[in-house]
């Protein structure tokens, strides 16, 4: 499964954004992502797409569970961090076999 995850960063925030988001992507590797990353809207600056892949919905709502204090702590920091609520977004395989 993917799961997307859609942040709006003004400028003066993208550094501190940025280094937050690489630390939440070790976290979402720690608790069962096998991918993760971080696009740019390259029409609207700002716009940023985080994305990870997870084996299954069941393993998603595994990793839910792991969440530690720092994880939470560190999810607050990034919030302070957007402009907007995150709009999240979970795709699950449809296959292609």
């Amino acid at each position: 499964m993917t799961v997307t995850v859609e942040y709006h960063v003004s400028q003066r925030d993208r550094a501190a954004f940025l280094l937050a988001a690489n630390h939440l992507g070790h976290a979402r590797r720690r608790d069962g992502a096998y991918a993760w990353t971080v696009y740019e809207d390259a029409e609207r600056a700002g716009r940023i797409l985080e994305t990870f892949y997870l084996e299954s919905w069941a393993e998603h709502l595994r990793q839910h569970e792991r969440v530690t204090n720092a994880d939470r702590e560190l999810q607050l920091a990034i919030r302070q961090l957007i402009q907007d609520e995150p709009l999240v977004t979970h795709f699950i395989s449809l296959g292609t076999d």
